[in-house]
């Protein structure tokens, strides 16, 4: 962030001439960039605490159709195996 600052200083300094402009301007653009940096932060906690959240429920609803599928097939071969014997 610093450095990124500093080249933004040196620009606009060079664009501009003035001291007072630039150091109001890097002032902004500091304050824009930790916003910026908040915010992102922020959706990323508030994405991975969704996803904490909503995992054991996935984990759960796969569990419950792998056992369904399970039962499911067990059916099968023993309906299979009934009507050949039959």
């Amino acid at each position: 962030m610093v450095s990124v600052l500093l080249v933004f200083a040196v620009s606009t300094y060079a664009m501009t001439g003035s001291l007072g402009s630039t150091l109001l301007q890097t002032l902004i653009c500091a304050v824009l960039i930790q916003l910026g940096y908040f915010l992102v932060v922020l959706i990323l906690v508030a994405r991975g605490e969704r996803e904490t959240v909503s995992r054991p429920r996935d984990a759960y609803r796969r569990k419950a159709a792998k056992a369904d599928s399970f039962a499911a097939k067990v059916r099968h071969i023993t309906n299979l195996l009934r009507s050949r014997h039959s």
